[in-house]
């Protein structure tokens, strides 16, 4: 299979769409952070998923062809045109849960991208050598904070744990391939991530273990649909706010 099939565009534009609704959310706590340096933490983070976001959408774009372009692909599109995981347009909530989600899909991606400097596609592993390092660094701080906060306080505690609760449903997501995903495995173009699932469950039991906290793997619920345009509630306020320019003032530039 060539990478000019619908199935690898629409997978980039899955990679993309992640990142940005996941920057997105994380740009929320501009100015908002419980302290100053973990408020700039969460700033540089958001900056780190959109410079990714920006490569992906930058070779979707190229794929697709015609007037796509990386701003149109990530400001232009429809609800219903987006390939996120359900997991990172969740609201924020409290710290405790912006932490935990950042963590869960972190341990993910470093997984993934691990797996992902394999592809036979050539431009695909820049991509994702250079996105591992930042990840490394993003998981290194997000398993950090659950150990600090799970182990902290009874409070702190009892909130990460609601926290996780919260979540659990939605991390199946992460190893359900879509109709895109199934054909580009079978042709070696990308991972299928339930060869790493049994290890990812490890790591993931390791950090929350030291953080005291309980988690059922896998859950009984799985909440999924992202990868095909099928969102949550939320997701209709996340573009309204994201798109706000430039569907105001089309062709606007700085």
């Amino acid at each position: 299979m060539h990478t000019d099939s619908p199935h690898f565009k629409d997978f980039i534009l899955h990679l993309a769409d992640t990142n940005l609704i996941l920057a997105q959310r994380l740009c929320e706590w501009c100015g908002h952070g419980p302290i100053l340096e973990q408020d700039i933490a969460l700033s540089n983070i958001a900056l780190d998923l959109l410079g990714q976001a920006s490569n992906y959408y930058g070779y979707a774009a190229d794929l697709l062809g015609g007037d796509a372009t990386a701003d149109s692909l990530a400001m232009l599109r429809g609800e219903r045109a987006y390939k996120n995981l359900l997991l990172v347009e969740l609201p924020n909530g409290d710290f405790g849960r912006t932490v935990s989600k950042q963590f869960f899909f972190e341990s993910f991606q470093e997984l993934f991208l691990e797996k992902l400097m394999r592809s036979k596609d050539l431009r695909l592993r820049g991509i994702a050598e250079k996105a591992l390092k930042e990840t490394k660094y993003h998981l290194s701080w997000s398993s950090e904070w659950m150990i600090r906060l799970g182990d902290g306080t009874q409070e702190s505690h009892d909130r990460m744990q609601q926290a996780v609760d919260y979540l659990l449903p939605f991390l199946g997501e992460l190893f359900l391939p879509s109709e895109y995903e199934h054909e580009l495995i079978k042709a070696g173009l990308i991972p299928n991530p339930n060869d790493f699932k049994a290890r990812w469950e490890e790591k993931v039991r390791d950090v929350l273990s030291e953080a005291t906290i309980e988690a059922e793997f896998p859950h009984k619920q799985v909440q999924k649909g992202g990868k095909q345009g099928v969102h949550t509630e939320y997701m209709g306020y996340i573009l309204a706010e994201l798109q706000f320019m430039q569907r105001s003032y089309p062709g606007l530039e700085w």
